[in-house]
């Protein structure tokens, strides 16, 4: 029978677990190349349907496609407020990016040519996106692990980024990722400091045998 991790390990990697946050502010200094690589590698390691293996990272150095793509997500960060209604204003006031004062921009998407890969996606094709979530989350995990912060951008239009990035047709951008260092890690996450939602009790999350009955 397989032996679990010592006590001190799972602590650990329970302690990554629920001390991850969605970070947007950021303090100056550049993360050690090393460092980084790992952080990568983790990614890279995640699990995929069918080790397809969807995950496209392309690392961003330049400061002007910086830019360019931090005006790509203020435009739609407008946009969305305007889709808020009665809330526009509340969102406003929200921060939902660092990318001008972190570290490193990375930007996480899908390969193209998926359509080729049919095991575990045959009636389910969204499992690509799947696969690429968990590169984001083994990121995320082994960022707080390295005490630096991540946060996870997702206001932008795709079609935007990937004509910025040169992506080919049928690839697909599906996450901005803000890394760098921070002064200290939000107690709680961020939207539930600032009023905006809370986490949801398990019992509205996990049932048995079916759905409840309304």
């Amino acid at each position: 029978m397989a032996q679990p991790f010592s006590e001190l390990e799972r602590a650990a990697v329970y302690r990554a677990i629920y001390e991850r946050r969605d970070m947007r502010h950021f303090v100056p200094g550049p993360i050690d190349p090393g460092v980084l690589a790992r952080l990568i590698d983790a990614a890279h390691h995640a699990p995929s349907v069918g080790f397809m293996q969807p995950w496209r990272m392309v690392r961003i150095t330049r400061p002007a496609l910086r830019d360019a793509l931090h005006g790509v997500v203020e435009r739609e960060r407008l946009k969305t407020a305007d889709a808020m209604g009665t809330r526009r204003d509340e969102f406003m006031r929200l921060k939902v990016e660092g990318m001008q004062q972190c570290a490193e921009v990375l930007v996480m998407a899908l390969m193209d040519g998926r359509e080729r890969h049919v095991f575990g996606r045959r009636t389910l094709p969204e499992m690509d996106l799947a696969s690429v979530a968990c590169a984001i989350q083994n990121l995320w995990l082994a960022a707080r692990a390295e005490g630096l912060g991540m946060g996870w951008v997702s206001i932008f239009d795709p079609h935007d980024v990937s004509q910025l990035l040169q992506m080919p047709a049928g690839a697909k951008p599906v996450a901005i990722l803000c890394l760098g260092h921070v002064e200290q890690f939000y107690e709680a996450p961020m939207l539930a400091l600032e009023g905006w939602a809370s986490r949801k009790p398990l019992s509205e999350c996990v049932f048995e045998n079916s759905w409840p009955a309304l």
